[in-house]
């Protein structure tokens, strides 16, 4: 986003205040003034969200939240991480290197890869500190990553902290990737990709992201943050789902996401898996997991490979709200998964709609920029596999009316 949509300009010799209250006025000028939201519940597929105005919390339809499978409140998960507080206690104490690693970590660590079909996994404290974490301490000066224009600000950061060239190609659009890889002279080459947009929904060309990489010498790590425990027979993700199961080098998927719990994790080669234990400076110097979190996300991945039809009821969900949002007429670009983008455009209208909508107890997200680019803001709605189809079929009218009521139909 141009610094002229967010930042003030900076005046020499400026006191801390006076900046900062020129950033927050530049911001609401922007009509990009964030807030957070407090709940009062569990996270299911309705929750308590406290009013702004009265301090009071009611119920509301959750169509904004990542807990795809529903798993945040599954009984086994909590019931693991309460069998884990006893145990273990509440704190890991330390980093990794130190002596912070339980168990806990071997388990899970060894159920990843399992999972992933990789030799090894290693667990990051978040998806961020993990894109950034994997990208940095495999990337340099001298080195290139081709990054999808799309992917998640961590990739992006990642980037930039590892001092390699960013070499960005259009989303989804092969021919430029390959275009960029053929005149590349660059010592490493990386492509890296969301497998599942977060604020599009849409699907990376995985197959011939690997097959382009393969023919230019170029190593591949997919970002499954979105796709783990949602998408393939087994859940594992894009990988999976395209078959390309053994031929990207790495794999960065969460557990906080469809997975219920907190967190993430780098999946491959036992070297690599070695390399980031000893080179990552996000896994290095940093507390390790609770003990609690390392149990519920191991108890995450039992549930998945035992409750296929989690995963169905998912997938039969978005299916269910896309094709009812386009036959309203509203625009969800190329989404195929559980994430649907309701396209409007502008910032205010996007808000005013996110308003109305909570109003009516349908508690979706607009989304502005910098998240999107600029004269792209959406309404970012999720599905869950534990939303009904009354649910479902509410929001949709809640769609519709205020839709027309805006003229955005």
């Amino acid at each position: 986003m141009p610094e002229s949509a967010s930042q003030a300009q900076w005046e020499p010799g400026e006191d801390l205040a006076s900046f900062l209250d020129a950033q927050l006025r530049a911001v609401h000028e922007a009509g990009l003034y964030r807030k957070f939201r407090i709940i009062d519940s569990a996270m299911d597929a309705s929750v308590r969200l406290r009013d702004e105005a009265t301090g009071e919390a009611r119920e509301v339809g959750l169509f904004c939240s990542n807990n795809y499978l529903g798993l945040a409140s599954h009984p086994r998960l909590k019931h693991a991480a309460i069998e884990a507080t006893r145990k273990y206690g509440v704190g890991s104490g330390a980093s990794r290197h130190i002596s912070g690693t339980f168990s806990l970590h071997e388990e899970l660590e060894a159920q990843l890869a399992a999972f992933k079909r990789t030799e090894r996994a290693v667990v990051y404290n978040t998806g961020f500190m993990a894109n950034v974490g994997i990208i940095s301490a495999l990337m340099g000066s001298g080195d290139a990553v081709f990054s999808d224009e799309l992917n998640h600000a961590s990739i992006i950061d990642g980037c930039r902290l590892s001092g390699a060239q960013k070499q960005i190609f259009r989303h989804r659009d092969m021919n430029h990737l390959e275009e960029l890889l053929r005149s590349s002279k660059a010592r490493h080459k990386l492509v890296v990709t969301d497998t599942v947009f977060s604020m599009d929904g849409d699907f990376a060309p995985l197959p011939e992201i690997v097959a382009l990489a393969e023919r230019y010498g170029a190593w591949t790590m997919v970002d499954e943050a979105h796709a783990t425990g949602c998408i393939g027979e087994g859940g594992r993700g894009a990988v999976e789902y395209f078959g390309l199961t053994g031929r990207v080098d790495i794999i960065m998927g969460t557990l906080g996401k469809a997975l219920g719990s907190f967190g993430a994790f780098a999946a491959g080669s036992s070297a690599l898996i070695e390399h980031l234990i000893n080179r990552s400076r996000m896994l290095i110097f940093t507390t390790a997991h609770p003990p609690a979190v390392l149990a519920a996300s191991s108890e995450a991945l039992r549930v998945v490979s035992e409750e296929p039809g989690l995963r169905a009821k998912l997938a039969e969900n978005g299916l269910f709200l896309r094709e009812g949002l386009r036959k309203l007429g509203f625009s969800t670009l190329d989404s195929r998964s559980q994430i649907v983008p309701i396209v409007i455009g502008e910032a205010a209208p996007t808000m005013e709609f996110a308003r109305r909508l909570l109003a009516e107890g349908v508690f979706v997200t607009g989304i502005r920029p910098p998240t999107v680019p600029e004269g792209t803001c959406r309404l970012r709605a999720t599905v869950m596999a534990s939303h009904t189809g009354d649910q479902l079929s509410r929001a949709l009218t809640a769609f519709e009316s205020i839709g027309k009521d805006l003229g955005v139909l």
